[in-house]
């Protein structure tokens, strides 16, 4: 599933290029596509037609385009990708790419494609409510997600504290949205090999220093992945050109059990921590006694 740098690199890439479009024949062929509409998605292709894209914003995994329409609430095409969602730019009309669930001619020729082949992405509208603690109008649907690591409001000292409060494995706890939005496996194993902490110890026992180097970890590698495109494993991320991503080149735990740690030599191992993977070096990482 695309995490935040994944995320970011789209919303970058449509800012550029869906920015004062309008939408016109627009279809969305799936039926899963606008599960979350009332009508579903031939009512949502309805209600697009001649919106115009104002902004492009994100928060975690959530994308949306402001969008200028006849109604007098504010809107947003609010778009979650899903395990192997794809918005693609098309600089001229091409026939309709395998799995796309959604086309719209933006003018000039060009065209805005959204390929889901698994389907669990979808797009809906929604009203823009008033985020007083971030100060920005984000989703009505994204509003009970907290800020992201990337975001201007992010706090890391107070996201720390929200950590500590919950009794569960750091691993666990990284993957709540609730508390810090868009860190997915990649991103959090990642981080807890670079702060040298094992993703099964409790949130709740590690340091507020510990935490808060978890969290600027976590920042850093998403930045360094945002650099190069986010992380390609396989043809379902990539950006709205239609390229991949090369952080996985970069990767220091994630996907590599059995590998030297490129710390320490030490083989890297995995465990499974709350039905996700861990990949972690035992050397640096010590695990707590009940899990060795």
């Amino acid at each position: 599933m695309p995490e935040l740098p994944e995320v970011e690199v789209v919303r970058r890439g449509l800012a550029n290029h869906l920015t004062g479009a309008t939408l016109h024949n627009v279809e969305i062929t799936h039926p899963r596509t606008g599960r979350r509409y009332p009508g579903g998605s031939i009512a949502l292709a309805a209600a697009l037609e001649g919106a115009t894209v104002t902004t492009i914003d994100r928060r975690g995994k959530y994308l949306w385009c402001v969008l200028q329409t006849l109604s007098d609430t504010p809107q947003a095409l609010l778009i979650h990708l899903g395990m192997s969602g794809q918005l693609i730019m098309d600089e001229q009309e091409t026939l309709p790419r395998p799995h796309c669930r959604m086309y719209a001619s933006i003018g000039a020729g060009r065209s805005i494609s959204f390929v889901d082949q698994r389907t669990f992405g979808y797009l809906t509208l929604d009203e823009l409510v008033h985020d007083v603690h971030a100060d920005r109008w984000v989703p009505s649907l994204a509003r009970h997600i907290a800020p992201d690591l990337l975001e201007d409001c992010f706090n890391a000292e107070a996201a720390a504290r929200e950590l500590r409060k919950h009794r569960v494995p750091i691993k666990t706890a990284l993957l709540n949205q609730e508390i810090v939005s868009g860190i997915g496996n990649i991103y959090a194993d990642e981080a807890l090999w670079a702060a040298q902490i094992h993703g099964a110890r409790f949130a709740s026992g590690l340091s507020y220093t510990q935490l808060t180097r978890i969290l600027t970890e976590a920042q850093s590698v998403m930045r360094k992945a945002l650099a190069v495109g986010g992380t390609s494993f396989d043809s379902l991320y990539v950006n709205t050109a239609g390229e991949p991503g090369y952080f996985a080149r970069s990767l220091h735990a994630y996907g590599k059990a059995g590998t030297p740690c490129d710390r320490c030599g030490t083989p890297l191992t995995s465990v499974v921590i709350g039905g996700r993977s861990h990949t972690f070096c035992p050397h640096c990482q010590k695990p707590p006694a009940r899990t060795r």
